[in-house]
């Protein structure tokens, strides 16, 4: 899941460079982060609504599909402008339209890639880009090997050629892919060559200036946060604080010895911060 890891401007993202005009521009501001963040999951339901033929769509329908209750889903559709018909419900066309609006998905977005690894790769190749508006127009890697290769139809270049690219492609929107300890710097050369829009898969979190808006993906943390939720649907037992996990009865003695001494807080915080995990 994706989270927001930096400070913005006040907007939701890129409508405010869409050209659609400063009244339009304002009222995107004014639209909740949580609304602006449920919009692509609407988009995506009323989208395979508007491929099996459905015309119309109740709010109750809509929030099943998107999995959240109907109620907040109306609230959302209001930041819009969009309160549907009494007894018919929402158009979907015409929400498929006004969502993609104001998503700044009615044009085209130069989109570039930095690490051109094994996800990068897959980051490339990935279809869904293009068909929501977004064109993959550069790929960068700072291992001179790949340089001139192409990946998705699209060739490879070197590290070194990023700001003149920048300028050059009109690119928007950067996928840093990067391992960790190259993307703080790789996102300091972006954000002085005037790129404002970041997606971070990489391991860590961006330290960037107010104006700058950074989407992080982390899927680790993701998975952590599923075993969690494994852990306790599976009835597992989680042992207490300076219980030995081998000791039989979970009393922390073992066989004819005194109990099992606790961790002291220095190793308990190193291990948090090793698994990502807020201490």
């Amino acid at each position: 899941m994706a989270s927001t890891s930096s400070n913005a401007s006040g907007g939701t993202g890129p409508d405010s460079r869409s050209g659609n005009g400063s009244s339009l521009r304002s009222h995107r501001q004014g639209i909740p982060e949580a609304t602006v963040a449920r919009l692509p999951v609407y988009l995506r339901a009323l989208i395979s609504m508007q491929e099996r033929g459905i015309i119309t769509v109740s709010s109750e329908e809509l929030a099943a599909s998107a999995g959240v209750n109907s109620a907040k889903l109306r609230k959302d559709f209001s930041y819009l402008g969009s309160y549907g018909t009494r007894g018919v419900g929402y158009e979907v066309s015409f929400l498929v339209y006004q969502i993609s609006r104001e998503l700044g998905l009615t044009q085209d977005w130069a989109v570039a890639i930095i690490g051109i690894g094994n996800l990068g790769h897959a980051l490339a190749n990935y279809g869904g880009f293009a068909s929501r508006g977004f064109r993959v127009a550069a790929l960068f890697d700072a291992d001179p090997a790949l340089t001139g290769s192409v990946v998705a139809g699209v060739r490879v270049r070197h590290a070194d050629e990023l700001e003149s690219a920048i300028r050059g492609l009109g690119i928007s929107i950067f996928v840093i892919s990067t391992p960790a300890p190259a993307a703080q710097p790789v996102a300091d050369r972006l954000v002085a060559a005037g790129i404002t829009s970041i997606l971070n898969f990489a391991p860590v979190v961006l330290n960037v200036p107010e104006g700058v808006d950074v989407r992080k993906v982390d899927l680790s943390i993701e998975l952590q946060i599923l075993a969690f939720h494994e852990q306790r649907k599976g009835g597992h037992a989680l042992p207490q604080a300076g219980a030995d996990p081998a000791a039989p009865d979970g009393g922390g003695k073992t066989a004819g010895g005194p109990a099992a001494a606790s961790p002291d807080r220095s190793e308990l915080d190193s291990s948090l911060i090793d698994t990502g995990i807020p201490s």
